[in-house]
């Protein structure tokens, strides 16, 4: 009898452990549920920030607004998943989406009110900004271009002042390559482009420097084959 009485609270426990890990399994998968749909929800916002850039690009500036907005509605989304789940969202594709977004508000606020944003503004971590800014140098390089081509030598000089005041702020930042991880790798880069950029500027401003000088050779030239 007294084995009897045994076994049975041996099956009252199991049934109880069966309970509970039947509830944690059940934690586990919403878990999981809310995992991938922060996973699809920065894909998206990152799909949203590079759209928005090549808006800004294109001076598609309303497109690139309405665009910004859309992932500041998602990250705002995340901003609530995060009290009750805050281990699940502040990783990869996370942080991958505050620097995109950071690095396309930025060249926005730049290119149509020439300010910088405060990444209290954005409402992301300032490490996602710094290096979101970082990546901006390589976009102001872009839109440096795209001007040159257009003939417009003037902005786009501005463009490159923009970049190197970006770039000498961040070296300037004693801590930052301690605290923000990644961030010399990309002002190395930064610097690069930045001379690259320097260089395509000067061959241009030689070069209409030169169609001007010859254009007025030529004007000259005609005025005395006039008079002759």
């Amino acid at each position: 009898m007294r084995h009897h009485f045994e076994n049975s609270s041996w099956l009252v426990s199991d049934v109880s452990l069966k309970s509970l890990l039947d509830k944690i399994q059940e934690e586990l998968r919403k878990k999981e549920e809310i995992r991938d749909e922060v996973q699809r929800d920065m894909r998206r916002a990152t799909r949203l920030s590079k759209q928005a850039i090549l808006f800004a690009h294109q001076e598609r500036f309303n497109d690139a607004r309405k665009l910004l907005e859309e992932a500041k509605e998602l990250f705002a989304k995340l901003g609530q998943v995060s009290k009750d789940h805050p281990d699940l969202v502040y990783a990869g594709l996370v942080n991958a989406a505050f620097e995109e977004y950071a690095e396309a508000h930025t060249l926005f606020k730049l290119i149509t009110e020439n300010r910088f944003t405060d990444p209290k503004e954005l409402d992301i971590p300032a490490v996602s900004y710094v290096l979101g800014l970082a990546d901006v140098i390589g976009e102001l390089r872009r839109r440096a271009l795209d001007l040159l081509r257009k003939g417009d030598v003037k902005t786009a000089e501005d463009c490159l002042q923009r970049m190197e005041h970006i770039y000498v702020e961040l070296m300037a930042m004693d801590d930052a390559y301690l605290l923000v991880p990644g961030l010399r790798r990309k002002c190395d880069v930064a610097r690069r482009i930045i001379e690259a950029t320097r260089g395509d500027i000067t061959i241009e401003t030689r070069r209409s420097s030169l169609e001007r000088s010859i254009k007025e050779l030529e004007k000259v030239v005609e005025r005395k084959r006039k008079v002759g």
